[in-house]
């Protein structure tokens, strides 16, 4: 009976996690989130970090993992121009240690 219940919980996890498995599209009416990037770390509502290992993309990290593949991310993000238009203002960091959501 444990175990079911432990696999019960997993499968919320799993379900409803936010992984930043991200997909960049070309169209703005596909995206999940639209997205303007920042050259300023002050402004962005998040600080992104660009990992090349898909396990450390994990919920609310602010550590992406750019995928080639629609079906297997989280997010499908559209980068635009204009900040007025953005859902989300991101800024990229060379550090792993900077990524997340700013105060």
């Amino acid at each position: 009976m444990k175990t079911i219940y432990i696999f019960i919980f997993f499968l919320f996890v799993y379900a409803f996690a936010d992984a930043q498995v991200v997909y960049k599209t070309t169209w703005k009416s596909e995206a999940d989130k639209v997205v303007y990037v920042s050259e300023w770390k002050s402004e962005a509502d998040m600080v992104v970090y660009v990992s090349d290992w898909k396990s450390e993309a994990t919920p609310e990290s602010g550590i992406w993992y750019f995928t080639d593949w629609k079906s297997e991310a989280n997010w499908v993000v559209y980068f635009t121009d204009w900040k007025s238009e953005a859902d989300l203002v991101i800024y990229f960091s060379d550090w792993k240690s900077e990524a997340g959501y700013t105060d």
